[in-house]
């Protein structure tokens, strides 16, 4: 309790100086106004001499109640109440990523798509402030989840995406055009698509470029993801009887001109993630480049504690009073 009190006037506390020269100056005069009188008993003086002991008490009182005024003019305070009213420029987001079969490829642990959702998974914690959606596309696409700034409907959402929602293909104009259609309407001051893929445009009935001009009518920013280790890769090649997939070593093939193209005429930046460690420092890169602005404002109240000690100085000067008026007024 006492740690978090606070003295508004602290510069009143030089003032306490003043108490032990007041004692000295009490000391030698009261030392050269004690007279010695000698008789034969003392019989009958025994409450005046008591009386005469405890005279000093007078001025203690004095001085505790000088020293409970001083304290009161540093005007000690406690801090009662914090409000912290927070101003959020909060940037929306949304994650296009592309769950078609190559994105089982074995190049990333255990795959890519398994590696994509842990690495977005981080990330979208770390963005405490911000909304973000999700799109999923392949030979086609569709909104997993709206933009929201409830991270566990998000995390939720990433953690079921997967293989099979859609029909097969690599659609990255379809991807684009949901996700910007996600965006138009939003009121952030910062629009960003992280748009991931690991192929080559072959599915869709929108152009990538179509959609990169909606992104810049909308003011929308697209960081573009390309994924997949330089060479071949693992990759699922076709079906097994049992329906699984049969993997062999396929060359990786990403259209890097078209997603340098995307991210460089929307403002943003193209990625290559070729192993787990390098996903996971295009996200970190990211999370730096899109920071969000907060203005933070602080309303504090603070409860005075003065009163109650210039009540106790009234105390002890009104005790002094009532001590001197009566025990000790023989004496004074």
């Amino acid at each position: 309790m006492f740690d978090s009190i606070e003295f508004a006037n602290p510069q009143f506390f030089w003032l306490l100086l003043l108490l032990p020269l007041a004692l000295l100056w009490y000391f030698f005069k009261h030392k050269d106004e004690v007279a010695a009188l000698k008789i034969s008993s003392v019989k009958g003086f025994t409450v005046s001499s008591l009386a005469s002991k405890l005279r000093p008490l007078l001025f203690a009182l004095r001085l505790l109640a000088l020293a409970s005024i001083i304290t009161a003019l540093a005007r000690p305070q406690v801090e009662d109440i914090s409000t912290r009213t927070k101003t959020t420029k909060g940037i929306d987001i949304v994650m296009a990523i592309d769950v078609s079969s190559s994105m089982l490829a074995r190049d990333l642990k255990p795959n890519r798509l398994s590696a994509l959702k842990e690495v977005a998974g981080d990330f979208i914690k770390q963005r405490p402030n911000d909304r973000i959606g999700l799109v999923g596309y392949a030979g086609e696409s569709y909104t997993k989840t709206p933009i929201t700034s409830d991270k566990s409907i998000v995390l939720r959402a990433l953690r079921e995406i997967t293989y099979g929602e859609l029909e097969d293909g690599t659609a990255i104009g379809m991807g684009l055009a949901t996700s910007v259609n996600r965006l138009k309407e939003s009121k952030a001051i910062s629009k960003v698509i992280i748009l991931l893929t690991d192929g080559v445009n072959n599915s869709g009935f929108i152009e990538p470029n179509t959609a990169a001009d909606l992104a810049i009518e909308f003011g929308i920013k697209t960081y573009t993801i390309g994924l997949g280790t330089n060479g071949n890769a693992l990759s699922p090649v076709a079906y097994n009887r049992d329906g699984s997939f049969r993997y062999g070593m396929r060359q990786v093939e990403i259209d890097e001109e078209l997603l340098q193209e995307i991210a460089k005429v929307t403002g943003g930046k193209y990625f290559r993630a070729t192993d787990n460690e390098k996903l996971e420092e295009i996200y970190d890169e990211i999370n730096k480049l899109e920071k969000t602005e907060i203005e933070e404002f602080k309303y504090y109240k603070y409860d005075e504690k003065y009163r109650s000690l210039i009540f106790l100085a009234g105390i002890l000067l009104l005790l002094e009073w009532a001590l001197r008026s009566s025990i000790f007024k023989s004496f004074i």
